[in-house]
């Protein structure tokens, strides 16, 4: 009898430890966990979706989560410039989302400097609920995506500018080598005399 109580306390002891050290260092890592979303992990939301919202603990001050999302088609999908209000929560505009399921990615550093990324999916639906702008987000001059089209003073001939530039460079390449090959042929014929 003496034998088990001496073996229960060391384990009632370590038990209680090993408690107390898995709940001790549940709050260190959960400060700048994603507390809420629109869209948010999971959610089924109608096609139209132009305005993302994420909501985590305190931020530090002076930095900007990162955001990006990939599309159903396993695309990137353009993100604006991501803004912060209230402290912690973070709103981009996006190109208005299509059907299928996308995976939004983000980074962010909270208060006390620690970085967290992380990612979630959700599934965008015809018949599903449409999801409203949050109030922290109204209001915000949210940048608008880029969407890699080119601006109408950006085109040379309906290419883009670089396409133009590349392409009349391959042009002026080509020209000159081949003015170079008809002179050395030029050249050549003239440097051959008759046999005889």
């Amino acid at each position: 009898m003496r034998r088990l109580r001496l073996l229960r306390a060391p384990a009632v002891l370590s038990g209680c430890l090993g408690a107390l050290l898995f709940l001790g260092g549940a709050p260190a890592h959960a400060h700048t966990a994603l507390k809420d979303a629109a869209p948010g992990p999971g959610d089924k939301v109608a096609p139209g979706v132009d305005v993302l919202s994420l909501t985590f603990g305190p931020l530090k001050p002076g930095t900007t989560p990162k955001i990006s999302l990939v599309g159903p088609d396993g695309t990137p999908v353009p993100v604006g410039q991501p803004v912060v209000a209230d402290d912690s929560v973070t709103c981009a505009a996006v190109t208005p989302l299509r059907s299928g399921v996308s995976t939004l990615s983000y980074t962010v550093v909270s208060a006390d400097g620690d970085t967290q990324s992380s990612a979630f999916q959700f599934e965008v639906a015809d018949g599903a609920g449409t999801v409203a702008v949050p109030p922290a987000c109204q209001g915000l001059h949210l940048q608008a995506p880029e969407t890699g089209g080119a601006a109408a003073g950006d085109t040379v001939l309906g290419l883009s500018r670089g396409t133009a530039l590349s392409a009349g460079g391959a042009a002026v390449v080509v020209l000159a080598g081949g003015g170079v090959l008809a002179r050395r042929a030029r050249r050549s014929a003239h440097g051959r005399r008759p046999a005889g």
